[in-house]
């Protein structure tokens, strides 16, 4: 396999809620950008700032030295990397390939392997920080692969985010995200019973979130999605539809290990009862409404 060198031309496939901030911030680095959505309108800020348009995840690599994706499910990478015309047949050797959607540690397996064939070098670099990392560059990034693809994609990575670890070889980076979603799942469940208990004791919401806010309960899920709960904005920093695919991913894992996960198996549960409410392009966050009717 061809090591990577610094990556002069990059790819961005997949710019949807949190992938067009990650894609402007590696454009306002100066990098050449070159950019695939399936719907264009989600690239028309970044082509009015310079970002160059690619009619496919295959065109994108064939033009580039360095590919991201940042998709939405799992079969959504496999036919983008391994589907014909795809990003591992059209990549030149030597390109390094960066799957930073949440999907299979299986998955991103059989992408390293396909790629290692091909002549390229791919990492799993799935992301934690939501909509609002994402806008800030400060996701926390995990990272499968061998470290020498590691060490040539750390200067993108680090315009993206500021907590970035090589977790181990291939899927250990997936691995890693699905440990972040399973404390996540039991984390929400305990904010959105918290703030509803709160509600039904007669308390004032955001006076309790004064106090259990700034106390051993704190976190990103109590402080800023319970914040939200409290206000009625249920808009997207990360999709129930989205989250709903992690947990199914994470509890197909940990059954294939033998390892029972009650927390997560209730959480994926509620999620499963707001999705067919018709609330899957809800925030995790509107997880509220389960308790308060």
């Amino acid at each position: 396999m061809n090591q990577p060198g610094a990556p002069r031309r990059i790819g961005f496939v997949g710019l949807g809620l949190m992938g067009r901030s990650m894609a402007g911030h590696i454009l306002a680095a100066g990098h050449e950008l070159h950019v695939y959505n399936r719907s264009r309108a989600k690239a028309d800020e970044l082509l009015a700032r310079g970002a160059r348009w690619c009619d496919s995840a295959g065109d994108v690599a064939a033009a580039c030295d360095m590919v991201i994706t940042m998709v939405g499910f799992p079969s959504d990478v496999e036919q983008i990397y391994l589907g014909e015309g795809g990003i591992v047949a059209r990549a030149r050797p030597g390109t390094l390939l960066v799957d930073m959607t949440t999907s299979s540690p299986a998955l991103a397996v059989r992408i390293a392997e396909a790629a290692r064939a091909a002549g390229c070098a791919s990492l799993d670099a799935p992301v934690s920080g939501g909509d609002i990392g994402a806008r800030d560059a400060k996701l926390s990034i995990m990272v499968g692969g061998e470290r020498a693809p590691f060490e040539a994609a750390l200067p993108v990575l680090q315009r993206m985010g500021t907590n970035i670890v090589l977790q181990g070889a291939a899927g250990a980076g997936q691995h890693t995200k699905m440990c972040n979603q399973i404390v996540i799942a039991s984390t929400i469940v305990g904010v959105a019973e918290g703030l509803a208990y709160a509600r039904r004791a007669g308390l004032d919401p955001q006076t309790v979130l004064q106090s259990i806010g700034g106390g051993a309960a704190s976190g990103f899920q109590l402080n800023v999605l319970g914040q939200r709960m409290i206000q009625g904005d249920f808009a997207p920093g990360f999709f129930i539809e989205h989250f709903l695919k992690d947990l199914g991913i994470a509890l197909g894992e940990a059954q294939r290990m033998g390892l029972e996960l009650p927390g997560l198996a209730l959480a994926k549960g509620l999620y499963e009862r707001m999705a067919a409410r018709g609330c899957g392009r809800d925030g995790t966050q509107a997880l509220l409404k389960l308790y308060e009717g």
